[in-house]
């Protein structure tokens, strides 16, 4: 985990309040703030600023535009996007709980019924995104929130999961 730049802090103070890096990637960085204004927590993606220079923002641009499309009950949406004091940004739902990842290291193995409800679903995913000509090219369980709590007897219950990451696709 990387110190958050007081740069970022400050430029985006009037609307979101960062928390804490919650991961990264080879691409952008992304931190668990606070919405000022609808008072929830969120997850804001920002592109690694030595990245756009080297780089350009364009891919990140496209990400943004490809994520602000896509509407499906397994999909994250995008809540807002923008430019703040040079760094570039998008804003997320943020999902509470633990990854698919986290779970798999912790059990080791799913309960078949989970492994496939959690199949079905990204496969949904996938198929309306790629329907929409979006191909998705960083599928991984980290970016997979296991939502499925216990209940009575030891058997899982299936909440609601969303699916983020999309902003890695390209068209």
């Amino acid at each position: 985990m990387t110190e958050i730049p007081s740069r970022l802090t400050t430029a985006l103070a009037d609307r979101y309040r960062i928390e804490r890096e919650l991961g990264q990637g080879g691409m952008a960085i992304v931190y668990l703030a606070e919405d000022v204004k609808h008072s929830r927590k969120v997850a804001v993606k920002v592109l690694r600023p030595e990245l756009a220079a080297a780089l350009g923002n364009e891919r990140f641009l496209r990400e943004i535009q490809i994520a602000a499309r896509l509407h499906h009950p397994h999909v994250l949406a995008l809540y807002d996007s923008g430019e703040a004091g040079g760094f570039l940004f998008y804003v997320m739902p943020h999902v509470e709980g633990e990854s698919l990842r986290d779970r798999l290291e912790r059990d080791m193995q799913l309960p078949i019924d989970d492994a496939l409800l959690i199949a079905r679903e990204v496969a949904d995913a996938l198929s309306y995104a790629h329907s929409h000509d979006v191909v998705h090219r960083d599928i991984k369980p980290e970016k997979h929130p296991s939502r499925l709590g216990p209940r009575a007897g030891g058997r899982f219950r299936d909440r609601p999961r969303h699916y983020g990451g999309f902003g890695l696709g390209d068209e």
